[in-house]
């Protein structure tokens, strides 16, 4: 088996080959090697394939070009990867480029992420939304996922699995940061100028704006897109189809009114300290 997946690993990037002298012919081997990189980063549940849909309609507009690899995170078959190979992969990206996954602000990942000719776009989401979405596929459609069978097997109630994603689990052979630890290592990307952070919601329920927000940031690297501001939009909308991702459950904001209990909210409310605030999902941390 991982004779296949380094075979289909080579083959793809001869297929990468192509598509960048493809797209080289399309907009000009000039335009390519000026454009920037674009890295679509997440925290996990948080809109990651909703962001790469958008990232990947680019090359319908620009000098861009999809490589066609798994998350950073991940090899074929998906395999997880250590941090330095990650690290290679983010390495590997160039001139427009559109990759995605799941890095924390932090080095090593701070300077292969960041920098001259690199654009990166972070994605957040209410955590409260983000925490229904990672039960559900943990319990539901990830059957490899580290959670899945205590999520099963232990506990019995949503009310329950959703107290252990909140306040975290360190059980022998489970490992689940609770709520605060998960955003508090992405709360670094919101105080840099250098990338662009869009919520998911705006994705979703104010999609001109959010891409607007999007094509000023790349122009701000140069890019010259093909078509009008309007057209631009109306393209990248388009790529927006969730029903085609893997992972894809409701999406729907406010999703976590359905699920919370008062107990619920009580530890949410004790865990994540002055998070909701910081996103700028609620006004007061507690009167919600």
């Amino acid at each position: 088996m991982k004779i296949y997946y380094k075979t289909k690993r080579q083959l793809k990037l001869v297929r990468l080959e192509i598509r960048r002298w493809l797209a080289a012919r399309r907009w000009g081997k000039e335009e390519l090697a000026n454009a920037p990189s674009v890295y679509g980063n997440a925290i996990p549940k948080a809109g990651s394939h909703l962001l790469i849909q958008v990232l990947l309609g680019l090359t319908e507009i620009g000098p861009f070009v999809n490589p066609g690899f798994p998350p950073i995170n991940r090899f074929e078959g998906n395999t997880p990867l250590d941090i330095p190979e990650r690290i290679k992969e983010l390495k590997h990206m160039r001139s427009g480029d559109v990759r995605y996954g799941y890095a924390a602000c932090r080095e090593p990942f701070l300077s292969a992420i960041t920098g001259p000719g690199r654009a990166s776009v972070f994605i957040y989401r209410d955590p409260r939304d983000q925490l229904v979405s990672h039960v559900f596929y943990a319990k539901d459609i990830h059957t490899g996922h580290g959670m899945h069978e205590y999520y099963n097997n232990v506990l019995t109630s949503m009310e329950e699995r959703l107290n252990v994603a909140i306040e975290g689990c360190d059980l022998p052979g489970l490992g689940l940061p609770s709520i605060w630890e998960r955003y508090a290592e992405h709360l670094g990307w919101f105080e840099r100028d250098d990338v662009l952070c869009l919520k998911f919601e705006d994705l979703i329920l104010n999609k001109e704006k959010a891409i607007g927000d999007l094509l000023d940031y790349l122009e701000g690297f140069g890019v010259e897109f093909s078509v009008t501001r309007p057209q631009a939009i109306e393209v990248l909308s388009q790529s927006i189809k969730p029903k085609k991702s893997g992972t894809f459950r409701k999406g729907q904001p406010g999703n976590w009114k359905e699920h919370f209990t008062e107990d619920n909210k009580r530890r949410f409310k004790a865990v994540a300290g002055d998070l909701l605030s910081r996103l700028n999902y609620e006004e007061n941390d507690q009167d919600w």
